[in-house]
């Protein structure tokens, strides 16, 4: 029996627990644990939520990256009702931006720490987070008493953090049943049964990501979770997630390759490398989503074609002068802040997404962003707030950032900036370190030339990217 979004009502690993008991539920580089085993496991994990005090309608906050532990509170929370917002590691002034609008003012704060950030933060500086922090290595032994049910399709359960038009982050509610919308409109045509293993290739904090926990769930299939080697991490497997570069280096070095589909991200998938998967057996799909909408939107087995696919079942598209809004059963439950959700939609029941498309047929094809937002390496990034930051610089009158097209990111940004002289990278890199994101900083900068300066007191951001262009082109 299918798993059902309609009508099953209780947690999905529990259900599954029930029909395949002992089915793979989980691969990790220890071990593979069956979904009895899961469940029982979950409900340990829930177990000792509950002791620390996490609560039907909590916020737990979990930073990390793609660990087990990660994946297993996460399940373990929403099994109590609870929220689960997830977010990448990050200075601390940026988290605790973050928490201030997942929490109110006194109200009680639920935070995880990968192990790999053990050392990141010193005491004082986790003090000043105000958190109860969740440890595993606490977590008791004993034999669990059953913890509260709380687990319904239709609350919020997860809040992904988004940069949307405005470079400030913005937190995204999404309910089960939204994303088990995307999951099922994906699944119709991309083929991924309870025999099959997806690895978890992409951050549990990208919606992306996320999207991929809940096909698992909803296929009752086997979803691995590996070292976060991929040449190690995609043997075994039939189903990942990658970016274009990834999969073309898996091909080059042979990989010994168990994949029959990919679901590749990103900007532009040349046919030649999906001819070369295909010659070894693999299906190479190419998708178009967000993450107000819970990932993929439009989907397409790759061909000679270059789009981002056709509308997938559960979700809905208008263009209007070329601008793409967004609609249907996936969309999220709206932005998040201290409990209260705020609407995206506009009057008409729309998401504006604030990109530019045109139909090919039954085909979207993105012309590109109606902002200048970009993304560089699967992450938003938003020139404005780079520039902000290099603005605080005493040496930097002002700068313009814009994205420079690169081979494995996709994009990557370039700072070109009115000033007397540059410092040297290092320097500025030293200024950008307490404050951006590491794939936030430019790779490279340049002094403003006075051409760009002689049109009034703002400089157009097309005549930087236009002598950019040149200058590269040149090797100046």
């Amino acid at each position: 029996m299918a798993f059902s979004i309609e009508t099953i009502a209780i947690a999905p690993w529990k259900y599954w627990a029930q029909m395949s008991p002992f089915s793979i539920a989980l691969e990790t580089t220890k071990e593979s644990i069956n979904w009895q085993q899961l469940a029982s496991r979950v409900d340990r994990y829930a177990h000792y939520l509950q002791q620390q005090g996490l609560a039907n309608g909590d916020v737990l906050t979990l930073v990390g990256k793609n660990q087990v532990d990660a994946l297993l509170l996460s399940l373990a929370a929403q099994q109590l009702g609870a929220i689960v917002a997830l977010t990448m590691p990050q200075p601390l002034d940026a988290l605790h931006g973050k928490l201030k609008t997942l929490y109110k003012t006194h109200q009680q704060r639920f935070v995880w720490f990968a192990d790999s950030l053990a050392n990141a933060y010193s005491g004082r500086q986790l003090s000043q987070l105000d958190a109860t922090f969740i440890s595993i290595q606490n977590m008791i032994n004993a034999d669990v008493v059953t913890p509260t049910d709380g687990y319904a399709r239709d609350v919020l359960a997860t809040i992904v953090f988004t940069s949307g038009s405005t470079g400030t982050p913005k937190a995204v509610a999404h309910n089960h049943l939204q994303h088990f919308a995307s999951a099922q409109g994906l699944l119709e045509e991309f083929r991924f049964t309870q025999r099959n293993t997806w690895l978890l290739s992409l951050p549990l904090y990208h919606v992306s990501g996320l999207a991929i926990v809940y096909r698992w769930l909803f296929a009752g299939a086997t979803l691995k979770v590996g070292n976060g080697n991929l040449a190690d991490d995609i043997l075994g497997v039939s189903h990942a997630s990658l970016v274009a570069t990834q999969l073309k280096r898996l091909l080059d070095e042979q990989v010994e390759l168990s994949l029959t589909h990919v679901l590749l991200g990103g900007s532009h998938v040349a046919h030649e490398l999906a001819l070369r998967a295909t010659k070894q057996g693999i299906e190479t799909w190419l998708g178009y989503g967000m993450t107000e909408a819970a990932s993929t939107v439009t989907a397409k087995r790759i061909d000679s074609i270059s789009n981002a696919g056709h509308l997938l079942q559960n979700r809905d598209i208008k263009l209007v002068e070329q601008r793409i809004y967004i609609g249907g059963k996936t969309l999220a439950a709206g932005y998040f802040h201290q409990g209260n959700i705020t609407s995206f939609l506009n009057e008409s029941g729309w998401f504006d997404s604030k990109d530019l498309g045109e139909w090919q047929g039954d085909e979207l094809k993105i012309i590109g962003r109606a902002d200048n937002q970009f993304i560089s390496g699967g992450e938003n990034v938003h020139c404005e707030e780079i520039e902000a930051t290099l603005n605080q610089i005493e040496s930097v009158s002002q700068s313009i950032v814009v994205p420079v097209e690169d081979v494995e990111f996709g994009h990557r940004p370039v700072a070109v900036m009115q000033t007397d002289s540059l410092l040297d990278n290092a320097q500025y890199e030293q200024h950008l370190q307490t404050k951006l994101e590491k794939f936030k900083w430019p790779v490279a900068y340049y002094v403003m030339p006075q051409t760009l300066l002689a049109g009034g007191i703002k400089v157009s951001r097309k005549a930087v990217k236009d002598w950019l262009k040149n200058e590269v082109q040149n090797g100046d």
